[in-house]
């Protein structure tokens, strides 16, 4: 995971425009398939982020999104943008932050009418609990003279479909006010990211603002003013949200090496005591040729010793990962992993290998992502589970 870097994904460029007056110094980067990022730092703080457009729609978005979070393995994603309000209690220029996302095109169609059969995707505790956070602390908005009342933060439900709703009378619209009542703004994009990020293990947040009503305003001149205002609060609210996700981010990480320090001195300590019973038992029970060995495990006749892998390079990584792939096949012709897990398995670990051997640290992101699968895969076994873990870490440090 890349700890300072956060995706933010649009769908239009107004909203794209939004976003990157908020960074500093962005530079474009390519995908290999011809999508494009730019990264930029938003102003003022250390916190990177990767700005792409979607354009509009859950297919779209869902694809683009998959391809950020592959190539940045980024902190979050943040799905920023407008969208219309189904009640009253959003307001124009209000900033909606989902609660949980529905993709409410999904149904059946019956002799009585159409039934729904929506898939949902809540927010990520963490994400919601820091947005709730933020919305209290209520800072975040840009000063701008001549507009009114100050924007609000709302959290609830947000319904992503694959149509622009402009209406209140329609059937669909009854449709979706009668099925999906908690819902307080509509788009085409939110469940589409949602589904890349709970694929992808990425945390991701939907931040829309509100420009229009869904009620048939979508063209006049009212929208026209308020999509601008509604895209730069979104904006506002979602870099600042960006900003402190990375500043959590780096607490947590620094914590993590300190606990990792202190286990250090613990294992340096606690291997010296063990040196010094372990002589004074082998001096004890010389006669009887008896030794004492403190060990990881003991199998059959053979002894593993569980060790914390020295990795500095990538070099250092590549053939840590070569030493794994001999336990690996050790475990499959136990019978500890069968044969399809086996074969998945190589081809993680093989990806996480060629990764790690081009030495930049995108490269580095990729292994990381790639032995977090494996990791997945090898779960029910312990041994191979804590052989890795140390390898994730260590493919982390080095992104």
């Amino acid at each position: 995971m890349s700890k300072d870097l956060v995706v933010i994904l649009t769908a239009l460029n107004l909203e794209y425009q939004a976003v990157r007056g908020k960074l500093a110094d962005p530079q474009v980067h390519l995908h290999e398939r011809g999508t494009r990022f730019e990264v930029g730092t938003v102003r003022g703080t250390s916190c990177r982020v990767a700005l792409g457009l979607t354009n509009k729609g859950n297919h779209s978005a869902a694809v683009i999104a998959e391809r950020a979070i592959q190539e940045f393995s980024p902190v979050a994603v943040l799905f920023v943008g407008v969208a219309g309000a189904l009640w009253e209690t959003a307001k124009l220029g209000d900033v909606v932050m989902a609660t949980h996302v529905y993709a409410y095109h999904g149904g059946t169609s019956e002799d009585d009418g159409l039934k729904a059969r929506p898939r949902v995707w809540e927010a990520p505790h963490g994400i919601s609990q820091l947005g709730s956070h933020l919305a209290r602390v209520n800072d975040w908005a840009d000063e701008t003279p001549g507009h009114g009342r100050a924007p609000q933060v709302r959290f609830g439900a947000i319904a992503a479909g694959e149509v622009v709703q402009n209406s209140k009378i329609s059937a669909e619209a009854r449709w979706i006010r009668q099925h999906y009542n908690d819902a307080l703004a509509i788009e085409m994009e939110a469940a589409g990211v949602a589904q890349a990020g709970h694929l992808n293990g990425a945390p991701v947040a939907i931040i829309r603002g509100i420009s229009d009503r869904a009620d048939g305003t979508k063209s006049s001149a009212k929208d026209r003013n308020w999509q601008p205002r509604a895209a730069a609060n979104a904006a506002a609210f979602a870099t600042r949200l960006a900003v402190e996700l990375v500043g959590e981010r780096e607490q947590i990480s620094m914590s993590e090496a300190d606990r990792d320090r202190t286990a250090d001195r613990d294992r340096t300590a606690g291997r010296d005591r063990t040196a010094g019973r372990l002589e004074e038992r082998v001096s004890n029970t010389a006669h009887n040729s008896t030794v004492g060995i403190m060990a990881g495990s003991v199998k059959g006749s053979s002894v593993y010793l569980n060790s914390t892998p020295q990795v500095s390079s990538p070099a250092d990584l590549v053939a840590e990962l070569d030493d794994f792939r001999e336990h690996l096949k050790r475990h499959h012709a136990d019978g500890a992993l069968d044969d399809d897990t086996y074969r998945e398995a190589l081809a993680e670990l093989d990806f996480a290998r060629r990764a790690a051997r081009e030495s930049i640290p995108e490269s580095a992101r990729s292994a990381t992502m790639a032995l977090k699968r494996l990791r997945g895969l090898i779960a029910d076994c312990p041994e191979l589970a804590a052989r890795l873990a140390p390898l994730v870490v260590a493919a982390g440090d080095l992104s």
